[in-house]
């Protein structure tokens, strides 16, 4: 086997022990709170010495930004698609459900870690939270504003208060929701869809 070949195997490597060990850390800060986490707890977690988790890593906070940053940048990837997409009020509120639930399959620690950590917006290193948090309420809101407009959703509606319900409703489905369990996320997103949109009662 060639250098090269050895030094891209070596790298694959270590990016995969890379990715093991931030997900590792997500799943204890989720579980205990970042600032009650210390470094020892999420190489005890990992099953190495704490020594070991900084040849990776140079400190508990770079676990903690490239986990959400990660997490942000995907998540917007998929909202941004839905946003350019050019579809009705109705169809946007539904697909941005839709990726939402994608991302709380594939993330859930990170979007736990997202919600209770959001003091963290105020320090220099984490402002793009404070970003992410605008342009999601902008997104959210605006297509409820649209939908108002359009004459598909209530023109009774308080639309801060939707936005809100709406946001909350969908979000903390990430403290219960499991994958690989018995419904998928496809399919809470319609049931959640099917409430959001269509209520519960018997018509």
């Amino acid at each position: 086997m060639s250098e090269a070949a050895m030094t891209s195997q070596a790298k694959t490597a270590a990016a995969g022990r890379r990715g093991e060990l931030l997900a590792t850390a997500a799943q204890v800060f989720a579980r205990q709170g970042y600032d009650a986490t210390t470094v020892r707890e999420i190489a005890d977690a990992a099953g190495i010495l704490a020594g070991s988790l900084y040849y990776h890593f140079d400190s508990k906070e770079s676990m903690l930004d490239e986990i959400l940053s990660g997490f942000l940048t995907e998540l917007w990837t998929g909202y941004d698609a839905v946003l350019a997409a050019g579809l009705g009020p109705r169809e946007t509120l539904e697909a941005l459900v839709g990726q939402s639930f994608r991302e709380i399959d594939r993330h859930r620690d990170a979007v736990a870690i997202y919600q209770r950590e959001r003091h963290l917006a105020g320090q220099p290193r984490f402002a793009y939270l404070a970003d992410s948090m605008s342009r999601f309420e902008a997104a959210w809101q605006g297509t409820l504003e649209r939908g108002v407009a359009a004459g598909e959703f209530r023109s009774d509606l308080d639309l801060r208060l939707a936005y809100r319900f709406v946001r909350d409703t969908v979000w903390v489905a990430a403290s219960w929701y499991r994958p690989g369990g018995r419904h998928d996320a496809g399919t809470i997103a319609r049931q959640y869809l099917s409430m959001l949109l269509d209520g519960i009662n018997i018509r």
